[in-house]
């Protein structure tokens, strides 16, 4: 499909304060003399900013990692994610046209999006809502036809559950995205004929939607102003003095909520929101993991073990009924702490999270029973469902008798390249 600058351009761009700060941390995150692998990243803040990409903003970012302007408007007119063109205020509508989703009835779903629209791709709407095109595989393809619809996909699509969804949005609700028809995830229509025991730990929704509902961002676009970029897993509404420090900025940025308003046409780096929009905010709003003064009071003397405080979790999570809270340690034992990231799916973020609740050790979490599991998942704000996504149990068993995974080996040796 041929990709072309929009015919008319602003004469500036330039980041907004803070995503100008954002966009310099970015920029720590690669060896001296790489900075131009910054360039998707600082490309879609531009783009989230705006709403669309318009070429003073490609070059703007080509100038800041030194490139040539044709480099930076060859990476933008390669990829859908990027618009070339203002989009509809609330979405753009990107319907997958290849060939699965095609025998499936795509050309249904393009006829909807003609006829509540525009007639013709990139055309905003008569309210400037909405704008629509049709696009290359969206890799969802048994669950044809789909449409991404903002950050997240809508799959399992029918003409009138586009018709409903373009209406729920334009009403300023945000729909729960993945399959439209009431499946899990992408099982057979007509419901499993094998692995049918019940997954421990199970979410709600699968775990792309489950991460797009609990970060409850979907088609809302950020500007700077909304979240504090460099610490935006505080979310919009806290009240945090202390900073974290330049090296956990580069190690586990975080995409920011957006808005309580749904605005915006953009594709997902992370995803939605609760059916209405403004539902989902205040949950966001704390430290994930961080224990206040009078929470730490109230644990036992250092290295007892204790329940995790109801109360702590009502108040941080409203979820305390979710599963049997773990024991907890007050303090790593004298040897000292494991480095929990040698975990699959732990990183520096989630392991001080995981401290700051009162986890220290393999065998604590090699120890956790599926009740136990159920809580965790369900407490860990922003990484709902990460243990059992990643089998943190198993794991943590192997690594408590000193044996090895493949992923605690593989961590082993990136850190010895990087010393």
């Amino acid at each position: 499909m041929l990709r072309r600058l929009h015919h008319e351009q602003p004469d500036a761009f330039a980041f907004t304060p803070d995503n100008q700060k954002w966009a310099e941390a970015q920029l720590t995150k690669f060896p001296e003399g790489r900075q131009a692998s910054a360039i998707i990243p600082l490309l879609w803040r531009a783009q989230e900013q705006e709403g669309w990409l318009s070429r003073p903003a490609i070059e703007h970012v080509s100038d800041m990692l030194g490139l040539a302007h044709i480099r930076g408007l060859e990476v933008a007119t390669f990829y859908f994610m990027f618009q070339l063109q203002p989009v509809g205020s609330v979405a753009n509508i990107q319907i997958c046209g290849t060939t699965t989703c095609m025998i499936c009835g795509a050309e249904d779903l393009v006829g909807v999006c003609k006829e509540l629209i525009a007639a013709r791709p990139h055309q905003l709407s008569d309210d400037g809502k909405f704008t629509w095109e049709e696009v290359e595989c969206l890799g969802a393809c048994a669950n044809a036809p789909m449409a991404q619809i903002g950050k997240d996909y809508y799959e399992d699509l029918t003409a009138d559950k586009l018709r409903q969804l373009i209406s729920d949005l334009g009403a300023g609700k945000v729909p729960v995205p993945g399959p439209q028809n009431g499946r899990y995830s992408s099982e057979p229509e007509k419901g499993l004929t094998s692995l049918t025991e019940h997954e421990s730990g199970r979410t709600q929704y699968n775990a792309s939607v489950q991460l797009a509902t609990d970060i409850g961002d979907t088609v809302k676009r950020i500007d700077g102003t909304e979240v504090p970029l460099l610490t935006p897993w505080q979310g919009k509404a806290a009240n945090v003095s202390d900073e974290p420090s330049a090296a956990a900025q580069r190690d586990d940025m975080m995409p920011p909520s957006g808005p309580d308003g749904a605005q915006g046409g953009r594709r997902k780096t992370d995803a939605p929101a609760p059916r209405d929009v403004g539902a989902s905010s205040d949950k966001h709003a704390e430290v994930p993991g961080e224990a206040p003064a009078a929470k730490a009071a109230a644990r036992p003397k250092s290295g007892a073990v204790a329940p995790a405080q109801e109360n702590d979790v009502k108040a941080e999570s409203g979820t305390a009924d979710a599963g049997t809270p773990p024991e907890t340690l007050t303090s790593a034992r004298d040897t000292g702490a494991d480095d929990l990231k040698l975990i699959k799916g732990v990183g520096p973020k989630l392991e001080t999270m995981l401290n700051g609740m009162g986890f220290y050790h393999y065998d604590q979490i090699a120890g956790w029973s599926a009740e136990e599991v159920a809580w965790v998942d369900q407490n860990l704000q922003g990484f709902k469902g990460r243990v059992s996504r990643d089998n943190w149990v198993d794991q943590a068993g192997k690594l408590a008798r000193g044996e090895a995974t493949e992923f605690s080996e593989r961590a082993k040796k990136d850190k010895r390249n990087k010393e």
